[in-house]
């Protein structure tokens, strides 16, 4: 049986929604998943439909969402449903929604410089399964300064700053690109490249960290299965909505 997946794409059309969703698409397509793409985020209002899922991608910027919305994700996800994204797609998504960065584990505060700054990713080794056999690699593209949970576990980094700025005052940050959190029972991937579809083409291995990484997501939920995991040690949580 073919795993499911559900992409939502839209918001600022600046970050190429539609074609890093077809991307996506057809990623998850080559390793056997059955993957649809919504134009809305109505289609995050049935909760019973979410959690027949094994992944969820955002690919949504500055948008904003219904409570209820962002309430059954977390719900969805909480039950072992992946979610994965990629650079204001998914980590600056909705700004006023604090609770779905407290879901994502980040939220984008600055791009010092603004696009075409080159940087490089680096690789933490032996980090995860996701950068096995990656090596440190450039990018030129927008160099996410982002807020992050200290939960994550990182996966790569790039060093802060670059470009002289108010914050080059304070000591030089590695600053994540890549991460895994848990939410509940579900695996949270995500990683800040991707300001344009074409940096995946440019550079390859961040098309390889977001295929891994949804992959990876997308697992949770069988794992959750096999080792018979249920949501009732998170049930007081419910009480926050």
């Amino acid at each position: 049986m073919k795993k499911k997946a559900l992409i939502f794409q839209g918001g600022w059309d600046g970050h190429e929604p539609a074609l890093t969703s077809k991307r996506f698409k057809g990623l998850l397509e080559k390793n056997g998943f059955e993957a649809e793409i919504s134009d809305t985020l109505d289609c995050l209002a049935d909760l019973d439909r979410l959690m027949e899922l094994d992944l969820m991608v955002s690919c949504w910027t500055m948008g904003e969402i219904k409570r209820e919305y962002t309430v059954n994700v977390s719900k969805a996800v909480g039950a072992g449903v992946g979610l994965a994204g990629c650079h204001g797609g998914m980590c600056d998504s909705f700004r006023q929604d604090t609770e779905w960065q407290f879901i994502t584990g980040g939220q984008w505060v600055s791009h010092p410089g603004g696009d075409g700054i080159e940087y490089t990713v680096n690789i933490r080794p032996g980090s995860s399964p996701i950068t096995e056999g990656l090596e440190d690699f450039k990018v030129k593209s927008e160099h996410y300064y982002l807020h992050v949970d200290p939960s994550i576990e990182v996966l790569a980094t790039t060093r802060f700053p670059l470009v002289s700025y108010y914050h080059i005052s304070n000591k030089p940050v590695d600053m994540p690109v890549a991460w895994t959190k848990y939410w509940g029972n579900g695996r949270v991937f995500y990683t800040s490249l991707g300001h344009h579809d074409d940096v995946f083409d440019n550079s390859p291995n961040a098309q390889i960290l977001m295929e891994r990484g949804m992959l990876w997501a997308a697992d949770g939920k069988r794992y959750a299965v096999e080792k018979g995991l249920t949501t009732a040690r998170f049930e007081n949580s419910a009480k926050m909505y």
